[in-house]
């Protein structure tokens, strides 16, 4: 982009050298910290970039096609440690091509850069050129490169503001051009980008050219560039009513992975032609390539060459159903993608939550479409409610926030645009209904195709189906601002009375917020919705019975209930949906920290759940009852008190279950049964029952290290591995640490050195901390930084650790990554001093960057934790003792 200056002298006198060699530009209002101007835009762009994952370096020829509004000297764009070689425009006159240099510098450490030239550029159409080259990243930021089995592979990963460290670009999501990419790579790899590749690679100078057709306008964040010895496996999605030819998939990982990509490929044909039914319209796109690596932390949406975790895709049919329910709500979330962000992309990143809620919302519903009887639904509520336990802090942020400079982009990843985003989307399309918000959803998608689109071309598509004009104040009023609203209901007959307010927890002020909230009461067989617009508002709700204030669990507030109607509520769960009982715990849970609610009415609610064919709903009292237990308010009686309910009801269900370990021996079993069977195991385990499935599980991992594959299923490995250490010494632990670093397998690797980090063991945490093999990914240091500060014994350990080494941590590879995820290891503790204590220690440290917002949300969940404890941890205490 081009952003008009007033002169060079004035340039100067704004840049000041650092040591880096980057220059530093003062933070002046003039200069394009943020979104760039749109003075000067992209049409279109030429890479020819050369690949050897082998190296650490890569280079790159790149042409942009440039169109200047006015006469300029000067433009602002985007580069991150490029060594720029040449820079150059070229302007095309009445008789040739006309070249104007260029000179390079780079004005701060996100890569905004300026390009200045010798003579002014005309207004009218320019070609800018460029030479570089650049180091590969060591993590999954730019283009990053991996050993693996002692073959070197190469992946992109720009969201949100990486592909600047690949190549020159003007790197925001308002412009969508067309890209022609060459890739060059060493004889024997394979190349994968965006398009199809167009035909069989040549040789050029003893490197296979790559050449990939330039296909629709894309986004700089969406460019895929990969390299590597890959495996892979093809097929094609049979054609839809949307599409009347295949659609070319493939599986593609690295070699070790080869003999487990069918389930992949199975599973993506489906779930593609899934969403052309929903859309009502064919795949974006010409291909689809789904590809793994080793250390990316999620997934990306790559419009025809999605990027996943290894773990998310490679696996077969006797995959944990965990693992499975992950696949199908993960590979929905990235498909629905290619056309809610790539087809149709956000013109800012203020409005994100229009990819990652909406992403979020038909993720879980095409996945649970897929594979109903994996439950993917219940795993949506859960994330939402999960998402209210943030958003009910007083720090935070909206759904939709101002994004004014680079440095605020990545702190909208968070809960709030996945969770909290996900679950309103799901409340509006409940109360509006399905046909409706599907409607709605095709009119924002056609309106906008392969162009840019803001919150508010959505929020009309809505209205234009709506049928009631309060429903888009509604949604508003949830996307742009914070909080979880409570509502106090008082049930008469077929009235109710309902107050709004923002829910807290104990000793803390609710703020004055109002909301326009979409509610849906049930009362027995009879469902009524509504819109509340006022503080206080009353119902009519026929039926027969107690209302339940959430029907189907999908409206994202919570409620607070006359202690009556708790009762009449609790004595019925176990007759609720599965959405309900999850709502029911949630809301009860919030009033127990409220000060309101007592655990001894969630006791009860385990004992009506406990047989609930959900098996998200039957697990939900007792996991909320042990984050009471781990957050240390439960003392040695109050433990002891926790087990006998425990073992109460969770023993006689593992009779009927049926326990060994071995490979397989329940693959018959439906998966609900598989799952609950998982959780009655995980909860007796810590009981006094529990002592012969510890040597069991134990026994049996011993059996799988000393080579016996079938000894152990995966869906045992996170116990097994725990029990097999707890019965060792650090000798045994450290061997499973370099077992770990020796294997790829995109399973026991991370479940080993994890295992390894949540010993308890001190001596065994000191090492870990200070373990320096070449084998341990950064992104591999932080996963045991986090175990360790998930453990009470080792906390203060990695506190300090984390501290001491706190600058050297950030600005590695894994920074970017470790720079949030910190704060949410530092709010495991649960003390108003230890909050404190974070500030002082942490405030100055992460301000200014992605991870400012985390941690103060981590220093106000502290504060709040040991508030609750100061005020109720006495009687929660005494209450878990009293439990049988």
């Amino acid at each position: 982009m081009l952003l008009l200056g007033s002169g060079a002298a004035q340039a100067d006198a704004d840049l000041q050298p650092a040591a880096s060699g980057i220059v530093i530009a003062d933070r002046k209002p003039d200069l394009p910290f943020g979104r760039l101007d749109a003075v000067v835009q992209p049409a279109a762009y030429r890479l020819d970039v050369t690949l050897d994952p082998a190296k650490p370096r890569f280079s790159g020829h790149v042409e942009i096609d440039v169109t200047a509004a006015e006469q300029t000297s000067r433009i602002y764009l985007h580069g991150r440690d490029l060594d720029m070689t040449r820079a150059e425009a070229q302007i095309r006159t009445g008789i040739g091509t006309r070249i104007v240099q260029g000179h390079w510098r780079q004005l701060d450490a996100l890569g905004l850069a300026e390009l200045r030239f010798d003579e002014p550029l005309p207004a009218g159409p320019v070609t800018l050129s460029f030479d570089y080259s650049a180091a590969f990243a060591q993590g999954p930021a730019g283009l990053f490169r991996v050993n693996v089995d002692g073959a070197w592979y190469a992946w992109s990963q720009f969201q949100s503001i990486d592909a600047r460290a690949a190549f020159p670009c003007f790197d925001q999501p308002g412009f969508k051009t067309p890209f022609d990419i060459t890739l060059r790579t060493p004889a024997g790899l394979s190349a994968i980008s965006n398009g199809p590749e167009i035909g069989a690679p040549g040789m050029e100078d003893g490197l296979a050219v790559h050449r990939f057709g330039s296909g629709p306008p894309l986004p700089t964040y969406l460019v895929a560039m990969m390299a590597g010895p890959f495996a892979m496996l093809s097929g094609e999605v049979p054609p839809t009513p949307q599409r009347p030819e295949p659609l070319p998939l493939r599986i593609v990982s690295t070699g070790q992975n080869a003999a487990n990509l069918a389930f992949a490929l199975e599973g993506s044909k489906r779930i593609v032609a899934l969403l052309e039914d929903y859309f009502g319209e064919r795949f974006p796109f010409p291909k689809l390539d789904q590809v793994t690596t080793p250390i990316l932390p999620g997934a990306m949406e790559n419009p025809g060459a999605d990027l996943y975790r290894d773990d998310i895709l490679v696996m077969d049919e006797n995959a944990p159903v965990e693992q499975q329910r992950q696949f199908g709500m993960i590979v929905g979330h990235e498909l629905g993608h290619q056309w809610f962000g790539d087809l149709v992309t956000p013109e800012w990143w203020d409005d994100l939550w229009l990819n990652e809620s909406f992403a979020n919302w038909i993720g879980y519903r095409v996945g649970e479409q897929w594979r109903p009887d994996l439950g993917i639904a219940g795993d949506a509520l859960g994330t939402g409610y999960q998402a209210m336990d943030t958003d009910g802090l007083l720090a935070g942020r909206p759904i939709r926030q101002p994004i004014d400079t680079s440095e605020r982009i990545d702190s909208a990843f968070d809960s709030i645009t996945y969770g909290k985003g996900g679950h309103v989307v799901g409340m509006v399309a409940q109360w509006l209904g399905e046909d409706r918000f599907r409607e709605g959803v095709r009119r924002y998608i056609a309106a906008h195709r392969q162009g840019t689109a803001t919150s508010a071309d959505f929020f009309g598509a809505l209205a234009e189906v709506a049928g009631d004009p309060r429903l888009v104040p509604a949604m508003r009023s949830f996307v742009e601002q914070q909080g979880v609203p409570l509502l106090a209901l008082r049930q008469s007959g077929d009235r109710i009375a309902v107050t709004q307010l923002r829910y807290t927890t104990a000793g803390v002020a609710p703020p004055e917020v109002r909301w326009t909230i979409p509610l849906c009461f049930r009362r027995g067989a009879q469902r009524t919705c509504a819109i509340m617009d006022r503080q206080n508002q009353s119902f009519t709700v026929p039926g027969q019975g107690p209302v339940f204030p959430n029907a189907g669990g999908s409206g994202y507030y919570r409620f607070e209930l006359t202690a009556g109607h708790w009762q009449q509520l609790i004595a019925g769960a176990d007759g609720l949906p599965g959405g309900e009982a999850l709502a029911l715990v949630d809301s009860l849970d919030a009033s127990i920290r409220a000060g309101r609610g007592n655990v001894s009415e969630m006791a009860e609610l385990a004992r009506k759940l406990i047989h609930h064919a959900d098996p998200h709903a039957a697990d939900a009292p007792d996991k909320a009852l042990s984050r009471y237990r781990m957050q240390g308010f439960v003392g040695p009686r109050g433990r002891l008190g926790f087990n006998r309910l425990r073992e109460r009801l969770y023993a006689p269900m593992l009779k009927d279950l049926g326990f060994d370990p071995a490979f397989g021996v329940y693959a018959h079993d439906a998966r609900p049964r598989k799952q609950r069977r998982v959780q009655v195991v995980s909860t007796l385990l810590g009981t006094g029952r529990g002592a012969q499935l510890r040597d069991r599980l134990a026994d049996a991992m011993v059996a799988y290290l000393a080579g016996d594959k079938a000894a152990l299923d995966p869906a045992w490995f996170d116990h097994a591995l725990d029990l097999y250490l707890n019965k060792r010494d650090i000798k045994a632990a450290r061997d499973l640490v370099d077992r770990a670093l020796a294997s790829e397998d995109p399973v026991f690797r991370p479940a080993a050195l994890a295992a390894a980090s949540r010993t308890s063991d001190p001596k065994l945490a000191a090492w870990l901390l200070a373990l320096d093999d070449p084998r341990l990914r950064d992104s591999e240091r932080r996963d045991l930084l986090d175990g360790i500060m998930a453990r009470s014994a080792t906390r203060d350990m990695g506190y300090d650790w984390a501290l001491e080494n706190l600058d050297v941590l950030l600005d590695g590879s894994d920074g970017p990554f470790l720079v949030t995820r910190l704060p949410q290891m530092l709010g495991r503790f649960c003390s108003v001093d230890r909050a404190a204590r974070i500030a002082r220690d942490f405030e100055a440290r992460l301000a200014g960057t992605p991870g400012a917002l985390e941690l103060d949300r981590a220093i106000e969940r502290v504060r709040n934790c040991g508030l609750l404890d100061d005020m109720l941890g006495a009687q929660i205490d005494t209450e878990f003792a009293r439990m049988k």
